[in-house]
């Protein structure tokens, strides 16, 4: 099992270090826009510009916090924090959700405030910088996309990227129309069809971390898939009291009660309980506990 383990952080490494460059580039690119476009609306006395510039103050401090837990998760584990800090990784992907639903009511509430009195907005200004928006939320999103699905922080933080793209984009949109129409109100009507999409990918985020900070079962894991393999192998008679509980965005444990035939020696023992813990760490739990009991000794617990 040892090897296992050293071998399955190892392949871990090199991204983990991409992973490392792509928040430090999504803070540092996202920190200048925010100073840009702050100025800009300033400026040019766009409210929409000055808004989408707190919006995405936001950003940069939810990508402060992944990366910082991220950081946090590589931690060694002491004989106080037996599990190193790793649930903070969890911690924060439910901050960040938390955080997103804030940036969806304040979009809302500027949205609804430019509905009772349409503000003349400076179309160019507004394109350029929204454009220049678009393209720095996007590269940096993008960095994200190929471990979105592994991680609940880094689903997070593209979700993040991805929104203020997605704003930027309506407000490009906007500004287009507005040039040639002088529709101000095109303006608004984007901010609610932005604010629709970000909730809906939100509320998914906020399900899982949720559900990983109350010791759920993660998303990806079939605990009756696991239940049926462990039962159908050589020797197991039953198995009973299985919990699985995520202990970081991407590391997962389990523990189990498994019983077994009275009359087995301790080499088979031995032998079934390797089985079963390189099944499960196909399955993708690398943190296994069993406890190994015959049909003899009845284990008297009440969930037995």
């Amino acid at each position: 099992m040892g090897h296992d383990h050293s071998h399955h952080h190892h392949g871990h490494g090199t991204n983990l270090k991409k992973i490392n460059t792509a928040f430090v580039i999504g803070i540092i690119l996202n920190l200048l826009f925010v100073v840009v476009e702050f100025v800009a609306g300033w400026y040019n006395n766009s409210m929409a510009l000055i808004s989408d510039a707190g919006h995405n103050l936001v950003d940069v401090f939810s990508l402060v916090l992944a990366l910082l837990a991220f950081r946090m998760a590589r931690i060694k584990s002491t004989s106080q924090m037996t599990y190193g800090y790793s649930k903070t990784t969890i911690l924060v992907s439910l901050v960040n959700a938390v955080l997103l639903f804030f940036a969806i009511g304040g979009i809302a509430w500027e949205s609804y405030q430019r509905l009772l009195e349409p503000q003349v907005i400076q179309g160019e200004v507004t394109i350029v910088v929204a454009g220049i928006g678009i393209l720095i939320n996007a590269i940096t999103a993008f960095l994200f996309f190929r471990d979105k699905d592994h991680d609940l922080n880094i689903k997070g933080a593209y979700l993040h990227l991805l929104a203020d793209a997605l704003v930027s984009l309506g407000v490009v949109i906007a500004g287009i129309v507005i040039l040639f129409t002088g529709w101000y109100i095109v303006d608004t009507l984007m901010s609610f069809i932005i604010i629709i999409v970000i909730f809906l990918s939100s509320w998914s985020l906020f399900k899982d971390s949720f559900r990983l900070t109350l010791d759920g079962v993660p998303r990806n894991i079939d605990v009756e898939k696991i239940r049926s393999e462990i039962k159908m192998m050589d020797r197991v008679q039953d198995i009973h009291h299985v919990h699985v509980w995520a202990i970081s965005t991407t590391k997962n444990a389990l523990t189990a009660h498994v019983v077994v035939e009275n009359d087995i020696d301790l080499s088979a023992i031995a032998e079934v309980k390797h089985d079963i813990k390189h099944k499960i760490s196909d399955l993708g739990i690398h943190h296994i506990t069993i406890e190994i009991e015959t049909k003899a000794e009845h284990c008297h617990d009440p969930d037995c």
